[in-house]
C-alpha cells in the first residue's frame, strides 16, 4: 500500500509499505481524509526536533473500519465511518492517571514521535477512534482534530458567555478558535501581522481583527474592552515575544492560555502576572475534546471550510507540501482524499 514519507528533510515522497496487520485492542482503517499540519511541514522542513527520520506523516485523519474485532467492547464495527484520536498515552503515568492524557509522559503522537496515518490503510486502538456522522462530509473531518485543540484552550481558560477573548496568530488553530468562541458567546479578537488571515477571519465572523503592525494592540484592546481588557487571552503563534505580549493583553485576574510552541526561550513579566494575579497555563493538544469538535463541525455551528484552502488527492500530497512550505501565505487547510 502506499502512504507518504519523509526520508530526510526536504526529502518527500510516496513509497510502498506492508500493509497493517491487526493486533488485540486495535483496528484496520481505510483511510478516505488526511490534513496536513504545520507539524507536517515543520518535519519536511528539519525544524521538528521530536522526528526522528525516516517517518511517515499525518496525524488527521478520518476513514471507515476495514477490520475490527466483532466482539470488541466499543459497539464500533466494519465499516463505521471513524476520526482518529492521534495521540498515543501509556494510561500508567501520573498525568494518565488524572484523566490528563495529552500530558502522558511517554506521549507520542502520529507522524511525530511514530509513524503517522498519512497512508491508504492505518492501524490504530480502537479506545483511539471516535466515531464520525454520517452527514459530516470525508473533507471536513480531518479538521477536527485541530478544532480539538482550540476547544481545548478554551476550556483551560473556561471562557464564559460574554468575555472578550484575545488570540494571538490567526492561523487553522487561532482561526477555529475564534469561531468556536464565538459557539461560546464569547467575543473573539484576533492579532496578527497577515492582513490576508485577517481578512479570513473577518470572514469567519470575527468583528475584531487587529494588524499589530499598523495598530497598537493595547490601545485597540482598551477601546473594544472599555478599559478593562480581555478576559481570556490565547496565544496561538508560537513566537516569542508574542507569547510575552499575552500579559498586557489581559485584564486583572485573567486567564491566559499557551498554544504555541516557541522556538526560544520567553522571558515574561512575572511582577506583571503577580500584580494582575493572572493565570497563565499551558494547553497541549486536546483531551477528550473529539465529540465536542465533530458535534460542532457536523451541525455546522463552527463552518471549518471557510479554513479549506484546498482539496487534493492523495497522491499530490507531497507536492502540496512542497508548495506550503514555499508559499505559506497561500494556504490554511490543505486536505487530502483518498
Amino acid at each position: 500500500m502506499k502512504a507518504i514519507r519523509i526520508d530526510s528533510p526536504r526529502h518527500i515522497g510516496i513509497c510502498e509499505i506492508q500493509m497493517p496487520i491487526r493486533m488485540d485492542g486495535h483496528a484496520i482503517i481505510k483511510v478516505k481524509s488526511v490534513g496536513v499540519c504545520g507539524t507536517d511541514v515543520a518535519t519536511y522542513r528539519g525544524i521538528n526536533p521530536n522526528v526522528t527520520y525516516p517517518v511517515i506523516i499525518g496525524h488527521e485523519t478520518a476513514g471507515e473500519i476495514y477490520d475490527i474485532d466483532p466482539d470488541n467492547e466499543s459497539g464500533l464495527k466494519k465499516g463505521d465511518r471513524v476520526i482518529l484520536d492521534p495521540y498515543m498515552y501509556c494510561a500508567h503515568c501520573y498525568p494518565c492517571s488524572k484523566g490528563r492524557t495529552n500530558c502522558c509522559e511517554t506521549l507520542k503522537c502520529l507522524g511525530v514521535q511514530t509513524d503517522g496515518s498519512m497512508s491508504e490503510f492505518f492501524a490504530h486502538p480502537i479506545k483511539q477512534l471516535v466515531r464520525m456522522p454520517e452527514k459530516m462530509s470525508w473533507e471536513l473531518a480531518p479538521i477536527s482534530e485541530p478544532l480539538t485543540i482550540a476547544l481545548h484552550a478554551i476550556h483551560t481558560v473556561d471562557l464564559q458567555s460574554g468575555e472578550h477573548y484575545v488570540i494571538n496568530g490567526a492561523g487553522p488553530i487561532g482561526l477555529l478558535a475564534a469561531m468556536a468562541a464565538k459557539v461560546y458567546g464569547g467575543t473573539p479578537v484576533i492579532l496578527d501581522i497577515d492582513d490576508s488571515r485577517l481578512s479570513l477571519a473577518r470572514e469567519c465572523g470575527v468583528e475584531y481583527a487587529i494588524n499589530i503592525l499598523k495598530e497598537d494592540p493595547v490601545e485597540k484592546l482598551k477601546d473594544i474592552t472599555h478599559g478593562r481588557m480581555a478576559e481570556c487571552v490565547m496565544e496561538a503563534s508560537g513566537a516569542a515575544k508574542a507569547v510575552a505580549s499575552c500579559l498586557s493583553f489581559a485584564a486583572s485576574t485573567g486567564r491566559i492560555a499557551l498554544t504555541g510552541w516557541p522556538k526560544d526561550k520567553v522571558l515574561m513579566d512575572t511582577a506583571l502576572i503577580t500584580r494582575k494575579e493572572l493565570q497563565v497555563r499551558g494547553s497541549r493538544n486536546s483531551v477528550g475534546e473529539f465529540p465536542e469538535a465533530i458535534e460542532l463541525i457536523a451541525s455546522n455551528k463552527v463552518d471549518v471550510r471557510k479554513i479549506l484552502s484546498r482539496e487534493v488527492p492523495f497522491n499530490e500530497l507531497p507536492l502540496s507540501i512542497k508548495n506550503i512550505d514555499e508559499h505559506p501565505g497561500d494556504f490554511v487547510k490543505v486536505v487530502g482524499l483518498l
